[in-house]
């Protein structure tokens, strides 16, 4: 018999859950706060000194082990780059999410910030996600509702999942806790000509923990020289609470080391901050499933900080489901 089941971050494991479920004939809902699919698959948008920018300022490339992963990656139309290990969306990494979220119903710009109900009739309350500020209370205005649902997953970082679930599932809750994620500032700037700098820098100890020309990966602009600089978690943390607009230029400053000459001053510099971006502390399980109260957990978090591990965590939930 189908059943209706929600899906909380359209993610990876998010979209692997998904349509692992769909396969088998349920009707599955996924929520999302953002504007599209894809989790730190993100790729933003800028229009600046009248150009089109884009930059992918979250995860910036994709390894695949196993076969499932290799023949997602490879369905969503990957390019390799910088080497052949290593695969990146085309002409974004947005593009990959998209791609394997097909048709699968996603509700976009919604936060849900609360799991109600009773098991086998969950009823979701969602806030517009432009109203929903981190570390604050909920918004006063009156949520929407969806449901009922017979099962509802949990795909986002532990963190984000925890507060949504409250003690519905106190479980679930207290597992949650032992995962752990490092924040990232994330740096993308723009420039009127190329820097002699390699394509990719991944330096140790350092203020940079990555930083890679994004204009030169495949199906890009290569007439642009669009940059993303992401910090090490030493130095995010140092300076986590900074508002986002004194972030740039000391990490530009960092970028300047690498060079014998002075940087040149971006026509465009933003910064965002990831407070979830790399894997601490991971569950040590493929995922979680609360069989009476059928809610569930997947993500990177419950194996391992790498893309697949998101993908294999929902697959791995959706087969508890099934079961």
């Amino acid at each position: 018999m189908a059943l209706p089941i929600a899906i909380i971050g359209a993610g990876l494991a998010g979209i692997s859950a998904a349509r692992t479920l769909m396969a088998q004939g349920h009707a599955v809902t996924i929520f999302d706060k953002g504007r599209s699919p894809g989790g730190r698959l993100a790729t933003r948008r800028i229009d600046a000194d009248g150009r089109k920018l884009q930059f992918d300022h979250g995860a910036q490339y994709l390894r695949a082990e196993g076969a499932s992963f290799a023949a997602a990656l490879a369905e969503a139309g990957t390019a390799s780059w910088p080497d052949a290990a290593r695969r990146v969306g085309v002409p974004s990494m947005s593009a990959v999410p998209r791609a394997l979220l097909g048709a699968i119903p996603c509700v976009a710009s919604r936060h849900v910030g609360e799991v109600t109900g009773s098991p086998g009739a969950w009823v979701l309350r969602h806030w517009d996600a432009r109203l929903v500020r981190p570390g604050k209370p909920l918004p006063d205005t009156a949520p929407e509702e969806a449901g009922p649902f017979a099962a509802v997953l949990l795909t986002m970082p532990a963190t984000q999942a925890r507060e949504v679930l409250g003690h519905t599932a106190p479980r679930l809750h207290e597992a949650l806790a032992t995962i752990r994620y490092a924040p990232c500032w994330t740096v993308m700037a723009a420039f009127n000509a190329p820097l002699a700098l390699p394509e990719t820098l991944r330096p140790e100890a350092h203020a940079i923990g990555w930083a890679a020309r994004d204009s030169a990966k495949p199906g890009r602009d290569t007439a642009q020289e669009n940059w993303v600089i992401q910090a090490g978690p030493a130095w995010t943390r140092a300076h986590l609470e900074l508002p986002a607009d004194a972030i740039a230029q000391p990490l530009l400053g960092a970028l300047a080391g690498f060079r014998a000459a002075p940087l040149p001053p971006p026509f465009m510099a933003v910064a965002h901050r990831w407070r979830y971006s790399l894997l601490e502390a991971p569950l040590g399980e493929p995922c979680l499933w609360d069989a009476t109260a059928r809610i569930g957990y997947a993500s990177d978090g419950c194996i391992g900080g790498r893309a697949e591990a998101a993908w294999d965590s929902g697959a791995a939930l959706a087969a508890k489901v099934l079961a």
